[in-house]
Parts: structure tokens; C-alpha cells; sequence
């Protein structure tokens, strides 16, 4: 295959994982080819290869593909290895037990945020977000408080990713209303998701940031607007401060990526 060497067939190939992936179920390759932007000949191949390693697994009777259990292995390395998720986990159950919320962890992945754990409330609410998902940054409380934290280079390129698609009547619709709203989570230490990102649903978040001022993550305590208000998340501030600092503390000291001061 011309052109597929090196990064190239490495590119392509883990293009082919994240189309898999995305469907969110089996997936027949006709499927596939309809969004790929690879000959079909190239993306058979691929398909194949990632196959023959486990990366992929076929269903022949169906005649559908799904993401391999070589796959969730590697997965499940990187959960344990490079997310914050092994560190937070006891804070992250511990608060959700005192403020009988949902308590997301999330890191930036790119210019999107990916959520890394969620511990569900005592009476679960059914919302987008789950372990392994993306989001947007611009409208999400834990994207917006990793965001405000990042040095403005850092910043900048990502607020030039993101799509400003207005998901509800309150998203904010502009990189200038998103700014502002930065600013103001810097100065005060906390985000808000006032419904911006689903209806009814909201949210306080709190970056995790070590002593150096590394950006490793944000935690959020999040509910319905049918059961609480941002006053009465608010309430639980002090326990989030206390809880992402201890995790801060922790995967500072710990061999976190890049997290070494």
C-alpha cells in the first residue's frame, strides 16, 4: 500500500478503531466504507490486519465487527496507567457518598473532555456522560474548569476546536462569551454547567491542579435542576476542594504523566 508506512498505516489503522468504536455497536464493514475516507480495497486491509491481531473481532454470522478484547486489555492498562482514575477513585466515592450526587472525574483529551470514572448518586439520573465518553469542552463544568486553568497556550488552540453548537437555549455561543466565562471560573475557582450541555441537567466542577499549576483533571458533582439548584451544589464545594486536592497530592507524587514538578 503506497503511502502506508511508519505513521502513516499506524494513523490510519487506529482511524479504523475510533470508526468502530463510534457506532457504539457491531458493525457491518459496508457500514464503514460508507463514512471512511480510505478506498475500499485500503480499508479492508486494515480491517483485516487489526483483525488478525485481536484488535478487532468478527462476528461471521452476523458479519459485523466489534472492538477486540486485545483492545479492552490495552484499555484497561491505560485506565490503571495514564488516567487519573486509580488515584481518584476512593475520594471520588467517598464524595459521592457525603453529597449523594453524581460525581464525574474527567481529563482534556485534545479539545474534547473525556471522562475517566463516574460514581452514580444514590438515585441515578440519566444523562450523557459515562466512563470512556467524550464531551465537549466549551459546555461542560468540567471542561470549562480544566480550561480556565490552562496556560493561555495551551488554551488558545483548544478553544479554536470547539464547535460553539448551541445544545441548549444557555450553551455559550461564542469563543468571546467563553472567555469571559473563564475568567470568571479562574477568579472564583469552580465552573458551573447551568443546563449548557443537556436540559435539566447541572453541574459544579473543580479543577485538579498540581502545586506547580499543572492542569491533570476536574472533578464535578452533578444533578438535575428538578432536584437541586448551583446554590445547593455550591454547598458542596468545600468537600470537592478538599477531595481534588488529596488527589492533586497524590498523583503528583505518584508516576503521573507529565505530572512530575
Amino acid at each position: 500500500m503506497a503511502g502506508e508506512t511508519g505513521e502513516g498505516t499506524v494513523g490510519k489503522a487506529l482511524a479504523v478503531l475510533d470508526a468502530v468504536a463510534s457506532h457504539g455497536r457491531p458493525v457491518r464493514f459496508g457500514e464503514l466504507l460508507e463514512t471512511s475516507p480510505y478506498p475500499k480495497a485500503t480499508l479492508y486491509r486494515l480491517v483485516q490486519v487489526l483483525t488478525k491481531q485481536s484488535m478487532l473481532t468478527y462476528d461471521p454470522d452476523r458479519q459485523t465487527y466489534a472492538p477486540g478484547l486485545r483492545l479492552v486489555r490495552l484499555a484497561h492498562a491505560a485506565w490503571q496507567s495514564a488516567s487519573l482514575a486509580p488515584v481518584a477513585r476512593p475520594y471520588l466515592e467517598a464524595l459521592s457518598a457525603e453529597v449523594g450526587e453524581t460525581v464525574h472525574l474527567a481529563q482534556l483529551d485534545g479539545g474534547q473532555v473525556l471522562y475517566v470514572d463516574k460514581i452514580n448518586a444514590r438515585n441515578p439520573l440519566q444523562m450523557y456522560s459515562q466512563a470512556g465518553k467524550v464531551g465537549p469542552a466549551y459546555c461542560t463544568g468540567v471542561g470549562k474548569a480544566m480550561l480556565a486553568y490552562l496556560p493561555e497556550a495551551e488554551r488558545e488552540p483548544i478553544l479554536r476546536q470547539q464547535s460553539y453548537h448551541p445544545f441548549t437555549a444557555h450553551t455559550l455561543a461564542s469563543p468571546e462569551e467563553l472567555r469571559a466565562e473563564l475568567a470568571a471560573i479562574a477568579k472564583r475557582g469552580h465552573a458551573y454547567d447551568r443546563e449548557e450541555h443537556e436540559p435539566g441537567i447541572i453541574c459544579v466542577a473543580v479543577p485538579i491542579v498540581t502545586r506547580a499549576g499543572r492542569v491533570l483533571g476536574a472533578v464535578s458533582v452533578t444533578s438535575s435542576k428538578e432536584r437541586t439548584s448551583i446554590e445547593g451544589l455550591e454547598a458542596h464545594l468545600p468537600r470537592m476542594h478538599a477531595a481534588v486536592a488529596s488527589i492533586a497530592g497524590e498523583a503528583q507524587d505518584w508516576r503521573f504523566p507529565d505530572a512530575a514538578e
